[in-house]
């Protein structure tokens, strides 16, 4: 991905968690498909941001993607996973929720070497 893709994917991403933020934060609720869009994006962003194959990052049901340099997973379960629920992702991703918190409160299940993602969050 060249440099240009690489910041016009991180851009987007965080335009599309912020677009769910925005109708949460005026006090209603995440539009269903403004959620989906948001994790979607944001996981590309994620994923330009780090590029790799060490970490799997999964969003059920609406995503996953593989990140963060290092050994090369090619089948079963990867090394390294992160796993949280879509709201979770967006707040991760907007950097409303620390990564650490996340995990220490039960929001995120990380496992396996480079599985801590607090450097990399927000977007």
């Amino acid at each position: 991905m060249t440099a240009d893709r690489t910041a016009a994917a991180i851009t987007a991403g965080r335009a599309a968690v912020e677009v769910a933020l925005a109708r949460v934060d005026a006090g209603g609720e995440a539009d269903p498909d403004e959620l989906r869009a948001a994790v979607r994006v944001g996981l590309r962003g994620l994923a330009a941001k780090a590029p790799g194959r060490s970490v799997e990052v999964r969003v059920p049901p609406w995503g996953a993607v593989q990140c963060v340099p290092g050994p090369t997973h090619t089948r079963g379960t990867p090394r390294a996973v992160v796993e949280t629920d879509p709201w979770t992702w967006v707040l991760l991703a907007a950097g409303r929720l620390a990564f650490a918190d996340a995990v220490a409160d039960g929001r995120v299940q990380a496992s396996g070497e480079r599985s801590e993602l607090g450097g990399l969050l927000p977007l």
